[in-house]
């Protein structure tokens, strides 16, 4: 290991660190400053930080901005991880723990985060949502064997009220925190355009957080197998989830996409656009989502609607607890992870047991869903390819 010294770059009045690091690899940073003495000074912090690292490890040094860095890097969602408003100030997670090494974080901090990024009175659902989740996905990303920048640590979240007798006097919940019926949910999906409507298909008999939906890809579906494979994952930990029946013909069809090689996400907008990785939906989903409530007068459905309606129906069916969180991913037992690439029959056996309404089934897109996934439905775009009528 070569000891990190100062050097210039053609080119550039700053200067730069360049040495090798714990791990033996090689370094060239810049300190961003011209000022010699001010370089030096750097320079100091970071030899020691080597020092500590050689010793203890990145556990010992590694800070939450930069392992949030390298999980944004990586795929992960920044939605609330880092944003800035109109005058540049920024918010989130890493503006509010910034340096701080992971090393030093309790839960005490993570719930006094919660506190001070949620305003008053904030949900229980929203503070999950909007801090506990991120912060938990981010420390499973830098805790994982292949990284190591942080010690394996269970988090705790918000708990429940006790008692089911709990009145909300004021607003009203916002569409997508219910389940529907699916015969419901069938009829809202019939007033979508294809590429919208296949979305909700699969996140109604899926399961999936609209986020893990758009960033599904090609080598993680094994139709076949009954199998999805997700890598990239709100919790930041892989997971196996099975594929209903009623989908296997719709991943068939869009695993034929001819792009596939240089972009291997599956779903598309009609452009042939990948979606946004958002969690609400977002972009072009967003736009579908109220333009199907217009045509269909049903206003409670969102695509995070899906998801609550998978575990509801999973209950109904009498699929066990168990199982019915390893479909979802609230199952996070080792065994669990150790066998995300396996199907499992139990699981595959359990989805198949949410129901198919027959109007879900007779849609028009069904006959051949990646030829039809480009045309609109009537009354949206200047273009009305599905004024068509089945033979």
């Amino acid at each position: 290991m070569s000891e990190p010294k100062l050097t210039k770059r053609p080119g550039s009045d700053n200067w730069y660190i360049r040495g090798t690091n714990s791990a033996g690899r090689p370094v060239f940073r810049s300190t961003k400053t011209k000022d010699e003495a001010t370089a030096k000074a750097l320079l100091v912090q970071y030899q020691a930080r080597v020092l500590v690292e050689k010793v203890h490890g990145p556990v010992a040094t590694t800070t939450f901005d930069e392992a949030a860095r390298a999980y944004i890097k990586d795929g992960g969602d920044q939605t609330y991880l880092l944003r800035q408003d109109r005058e540049g100030r920024r918010h989130g997670l890493m503006p509010h723990f910034g340096d701080a090494k992971l090393a030093s974080i309790t839960q005490d901090d993570l719930d006094k985060a919660a506190t001070a990024l949620c305003r008053p009175g904030a949900s229980r659902e929203t503070l999950i949502r909007n801090v506990y989740t991120p912060f938990i996905a981010v420390w499973n990303f830098a805790s994982s064997e292949v990284r190591k920048m942080a010690a394996p640590k269970k988090w705790q979240r918000p708990r429940k009220a006790k008692g089911t007798n709990v009145l909300r006097i004021a607003g009203t919940k916002r569409s997508g925190t219910r389940p529907v019926d699916y015969n419901r949910a069938a009829q809202f999906v019939a007033n979508m355009s294809p590429a919208p409507a296949m979305v909700m298909t699969a996140l109604f008999f899926t399961g999936l957080r609209p986020i893990e939906l758009f960033a599904l890809e090609s080598s993680e579906v094994n139709v076949a197998g009954r199998w999805l494979v997700l890598h990239s994952t709100k919790t930041g930990e892989p997971r196996g989830v099975p594929i209903h029946e009623f989908l296997a013909p719709l991943f068939e069809s869009l695993l034929k996409r001819g792009d596939l090689e240089n972009d291997p996400r599956i779903f598309r907008t009609h452009k042939g656009e990948a979606y946004r990785p958002t969690e609400d939906g977002g972009g072009q989903l967003k736009t579908a989502i109220i333009g199907a409530r217009r045509r269909s007068g049903i206003l409670d459905i969102s695509p995070y609607t899906a998801r609550h309606s998978v575990s509801t129906g999973l209950v109904i069916a009498g699929v066990h607890p168990h199982i019915k969180d390893q479909i979802l991913g609230h199952a996070a037992d080792n065994m669990s992870r150790h066998y995300t690439n396996v199907p499992q029959a139990p699981l595959i056996e359990a989805i198949n047991k949410l129901p198919v309404p027959d109007a879900w089934q007779a849609l028009p897109w069904w006959q051949d869903p990646l030829a039809w996934s480009a045309k609109l439905v009537e009354g949206t775009g200047a273009r009305n390819d599905l004024k068509e009528k089945r033979a």
